[in-house]
């Protein structure tokens, strides 16, 4: 298969803003993974254990102090234009993540204006294919962010996630804000939406039985470090490490409707 973004022994640490200096233990220490191109992979672990670091890192919101991001065959810090219609990310809160001034019209459009050379024709109809294709009505165009339920708006934000239509999407945590009775719909969504659009997606959950609906492989973390790591059906029935075992026993059972 091939790599479409390739982790080589990537470290990340903050700085201790009061002595500016760096932290003694790196939030991501040492991380080497890869991510074919069509699969759904899954970084697990508890809060703080540096998922989110990886992904912001990914996302070139955070330059790492070693290591290398290999996306296409090219580091990341060497693409200088495009990058944004080729990677794009769901954040965990959807009401943070929408900019509760603007409209759910304008919130799409935002980024094909800033982002290509579309017409306003060409980008209302991208608009309109978005909206029916994670599961929204054209009329809630018209609305703003606080007169939809979670579920509404984290579809939403996935619609503003696809709107350029990118290669590769990280979804972090994005059903850990919402009624678990909402979950699997939006699990099922992202499954519906890898399969039409081609995407590639890495999925960050701190929940193993999400895990399992969704992911082809896993990737265990603790402590800023991957300790384990296979096929997800495997990691399930046959966890090597104590520390996989404690979340799969941890994380509530989700049925998937």
């Amino acid at each position: 298969m091939e790599k479409i973004i390739e982790i080589k022994n990537l470290i990340v640490s903050y700085k201790n803003l009061k002595k500016n200096t760096e932290t003694i233990r790196p939030a991501v220490n040492n991380i080497s993974f890869h991510i074919n191109q069509g699969e759904i992979y899954s970084l697990a672990g508890e809060s703080g254990c540096g998922k989110s670091t990886i992904a912001k890192s990914i996302m070139k919101l955070i330059r790492p102090s070693q290591g290398e991001i290999i996306f296409r065959g090219k580091n990341i810090q060497d693409i200088k234009r495009g990058y944004a219609n080729k990677v794009q990310m769901v954040f965990q809160n959807p009401y943070s993540s929408l900019n509760p001034k603007m409209k759910i019209m304008d919130l799409l459009e935002e980024p094909l204006i800033i982002n290509t050379k579309n017409s306003k024709e060409k980008n209302k109809t991208l608009i309109k294919e978005i909206i029916e294709d994670v599961g929204l009505e054209e009329g809630c165009l018209k609305l703003y962010p606080h007169q939809f339920s979670g579920g509404q708006r984290q579809r939403i934000a996935i619609a503003r996630a696809l709107i350029l239509e990118p290669e590769f999407l990280i979804a972090d945590e994005p059903v850990s804000a919402l009624d678990a009775s909402i979950q699997a719909q939006i699990i099922n969504l992202l499954k519906d939406l890898k399969n039409k659009r081609n995407l590639t997606i890495l999925f960050i959950s701190h929940d193993l039985n999400v895990i399992r609906y969704i992911a082809d492989r896993v990737g265990i973390m603790y402590y800023g470090e991957k300790i384990e790591e296979g096929e997800t059906h495997t990691i399930y029935k046959y966890p090597s490490e104590e520390y996989t075992k404690i979340l799969l026993k941890s994380s509530p059972t989700i049925k998937n409707k």
